[in-house]
Order: structure tokens, then sequence, then C-alpha cells
């Protein structure tokens, strides 16, 4: 029987509780073996408009959020690639690399609010015959994201997290506390190498 892998793909700079709420909800709503919190080289969309942490710092705050929990993993196959992140290579060397005998059934995790976004991704009509679109919808949320045509998808249920990556960022800047917002291993990192200063 396949595997049931979720793919998360992120720029995770920094990850915060909310990214591992959703990679909790997505592995019991949908039966997955594993969720993967793959850490993107170069964001190259992000990339043009702020700073980013580098892959390695994102790669260490993953792994320090999901040790220990069981389902999520870290992983920086984006980072061993090398060069700009793009989701369609990605899906391909996860089913072309899976050590099993049969391909994996992979789910690509995204929030609701990247559904508009996808065809601004590179080759971003390779994917739907790659995976499952897994899409997160926060409380309230109208479920229902309007997909082009080909694409399979499923939903997500989130509980009622609002955090932003960019405020955290702001907010570590300033000296504020992140305490409750991301992993305590996270604070710890954040503060022994300096990020977001």
């Amino acid at each position: 029987m396949a595997r049931r892998i979720g793919v998360f793909g992120g720029t995770f700079d920094p990850i915060h509780n909310a990214h591992l709420a959703v990679g909790a909800a997505a592995r019991h709503q949908l039966r997955l073996d594993e969720v993967r919190f793959v850490v993107a080289n170069i964001p190259w969309q992000k990339a043009k408009l702020r700073r980013i942490s580098s892959a390695h710092d994102r790669f260490a705050m993953v792994s320090l959020s999901v040790a220990g929990r069981p389902g999520l993993v870290a992983s920086d196959l984006e980072i061993r690639r090398g060069g700009d992140s793009f989701t369609a290579d990605t899906l391909r060397q996860i089913l072309d690399e899976d050590p099993h005998d049969t391909h994996p059934e992979l789910f690509l995790i995204v929030g609701s609010d990247l559904v508009d976004d996808l065809p601004t991704w590179q080759r971003w009509t390779e994917i739907p015959q790659l995976c499952t679109l897994a899409v997160a919808y926060r409380p309230g949320e109208e479920s229902g994201a309007d997909l082009a045509p080909g694409w399979r998808s499923v939903e997500v249920r989130l509980p009622a997290l609002e955090l932003s990556s960019t405020e955290l960022r702001e907010m570590a800047a300033d000296g504020r506390p992140l305490d409750f917002l991301v992993p305590d291993s996270v604070i710890a990192y954040v503060a022994d190498h300096g990020l977001y200063r």
C-alpha cells in the first residue's frame, strides 16, 4: 500500500505554532503517514521582496520544532538541491527518491490564501499530476477554493490560530517576547543566533 505523505513547503522564517498546527491537523485528518516540512532553499518569489534568513538557520528552527513530534519531519531536500525552490521539482524528487516499492501518494499542503497564487508558481501546470492539493481553511472560512480543472483537492480544517512570520520577525526585532507563539526551542535559537535584529 502506498505511503501517504504530506508536503508542506515554506520559507519558515521563522516557523511558528500555527505552521505546526497545520501539519498536525493535516496528518490527522488525511491519515498521512508523515508530513514533511520542506524548507525552501531560495524562495524565489519572497527573495525579491525582503531579506531572507539563511536556509541553514531556517532548517535548524524547523528541525528543533518537529523534534519528538510523531509524523512531523523536517526536510532539507530543496536546500540540498540548491538554487531556487520550485514545488514541481520537489514533488518529482520525492516521487523519484522514495525507497519503497510503490510511489507514495503526495498531498501538497497549502493555505486557502495561496490557492489564487498557484498560477504564479513556476511550472504550476505540472503539479496536479503529481499530488492532491490539501487546502487548509481557518475557522469560519468558506471551503471550496476555486481551482482550475484537473486539480484534485481535499480540505483540512484548522484550529483558530492567527500567526504571521512577518509579524513575528518584527516582534523579535523590537525585542518583544515570542513566548507561546513559536516553540521554546526556536525562541532560544533566534536569541542565540541574533536573528531578526
